[in-house]
């Protein structure tokens, strides 16, 4: 059985608290350990995310400062607006397997599958970034 460790529990501070019920279950029914990498998420930190693998230009129209812009590095948000994020209202977390493994799908559909039974379990309805067509963002889950 694993737990969450202070720095994932730090992480859940600010998020809604249904999301943080079904993060603490999942926990304790997972067969694969993980961390809670992001909740709550600040402008500043929207605006780095934003920054990534886009032009200052880029930035500048979508109310980004320039001074994020990093077109060198890989996009890791597609949001148009980039304060859209569900994470800017604690209704977003991003999970990772620990030990941290990013090319591992199968360990963050093992993460899914507990964080979909503990909301089942619950009463929460979530969505699963793994399970969306377009664009799939394997670490996150939001509350409907």
């Amino acid at each position: 059985m694993y737990k969450l460790s202070q720095r994932s529990l730090g992480n859940l501070q600010g998020v809604d608290t249904n999301l943080v019920k079904v993060v603490k279950r999942a926990i304790e029914i997972t067969k694969q350990d993980f961390m809670v990498t992001e909740g709550l998420r600040s402008r500043e930190q929207c605006c780095i995310n934003y920054g990534k693998g886009r032009t200052a230009q880029q930035c500048s129209i979508k109310g980004v400062p320039a001074k994020y812009a990093q077109p060198s590095l890989s996009k890791v948000t597609w949001l148009n607006n980039p304060f859209a994020s569900k994470h800017t209202t604690g209704k977003a977390v991003d999970l990772v397997p620990y030990p941290v493994d990013w090319n591992d799908l199968k360990k963050f559909r093992v993460i899914a599958e507990a964080m979909k039974q503990a909301a089942a379990e619950l009463g929460v309805k979530m969505a699963w970034g793994g399970d969306w067509t377009k664009t799939k963002d394997y670490p996150h889950f939001e509350v409907l």
